[in-house]
C-alpha cells in the first residue's frame, strides 16, 4: 500500500503549524488554535454594531457590543468575544474568560466555536490536551457540515487519534470535505478511491474527484485524473 495519503496529511499538518507560528508573530496575544478566527457578522443588532466597530478598527466598542449580545445568550456573540479576549484585541487578554465563552457557544451548538474549541482540545492551548475531547467536538461540528471539522475528524479516525482508527469512516468525512470544496480532502478521497482505502476501489470515481482536486489548485492532481481515467478505460 502506497504510503501517498499519510505524506499528504504530514505536510499538510507542517503547513498548518507554519501558517499558525506565522499568525502568532503578527499578534501581541493569543494562540496558535485561536490565532487565525476572526469576529463574524451578523444581523443581531448588537453583533452588527460589534462588526461595524470592528471594521472601524474600534476594537472597544466591538467589545463591549459583543459582551451584550453574549450576555444575552447570543452564540456568536459569545464566540465573537471570545476571539477578542483571548487575542487581547481591544480589550486586555483574559484567555480564562475567552475560553468560558468559547464553551458557551460550543454548548449551544455554534459549529464554528465546536471546530475552534477542538483544535484547542488537540493542540493542548488554554485546556488539557486530549484527543478524546478532540475528536468529540470536531465531530459536533462535522455533523452540521462544518467543512474544516468534517477535514479534522476524518484525519482523527484516518489516524487513530481520539479514536480507533478507522479507514472507513476517514473516507467518509473526507468525501463530506470534497463536497463542500476542501480541495485537501479532494485529493485525499481521491487516492483512498484509487488504492480501495476504506472504500471500494473506483477508478472513475478518483479520477472524478483528483479531477475536482485540480479545479482548486491541488499540485500533481489533473496528472493523476488523466492516469485513473487511463486505467479505467483499460479494465
Amino acid at each position: 500500500m502506497t504510503n501517498l495519503i499519510d505524506a499528504l496529511l504530514a505536510a499538510r499538518r507542517a503547513t498548518r503549524v507554519a501558517a499558525a507560528a506565522a499568525a502568532l508573530t503578527c499578534l501581541a496575544a493569543g494562540t496558535s488554535a485561536m490565532a487565525t478566527e476572526a469576529p463574524v457578522p451578523d444581523s443581531h443588532p448588537d453583533l452588527a454594531r460589534g462588526w461595524a466597530a470592528h471594521e472601524a478598527r474600534d476594537f472597544r466598542s466591538a467589545v463591549q457590543h459583543y459582551r451584550r449580545a453574549a450576555t444575552q445568550g447570543h452564540p456568536l456573540g459569545q464566540f465573537n468575544l471570545a476571539v477578542m479576549l483571548v487575542r487581547g484585541v481591544g480589550t486586555p487578554a483574559n484567555s480564562k474568560e475567552g475560553l468560558a465563552w468559547l464553551q458557551s457557544a460550543a454548548d449551544a451548538g455554534l459549529p464554528r466555536a465546536q471546530h475552534a474549541l477542538a483544535a484547542l482540545h488537540e493542540r493542548g492551548e488554554l485546556v488539557a490536551r486530549s484527543l478524546d475531547e478532540a475528536t468529540s467536538w470536531y465531530r459536533r461540528a462535522a455533523e452540521q457540515g462544518w467543512r474544516d471539522a468534517q477535514v479534522s475528524l476524518a484525519t482523527q479516525y484516518f489516524l487513530g487519534r481520539g479514536a480507533p482508527r478507522d479507514d472507513a469512516k476517514a473516507a467518509y468525512w473526507y468525501e463530506r470535505a470534497a463536497e463542500r470544496g476542501d480541495p485537501g480532502a479532494s485529493y485525499i478521497i481521491a487516492s483512498m478511491y484509487e488504492h480501495g482505502r476504506g472504500v471500494l476501489q473506483d477508478l472513475e470515481r478518483a479520477a472524478r474527484w483528483y479531477g475536482r482536486a485540480s479545479v482548486h489548485g491541488e499540485v500533481g492532481a489533473e496528472v493523476k485524473a488523466q492516469e485513473m481515467l487511463q486505467r479505467f478505460r483499460e479494465q
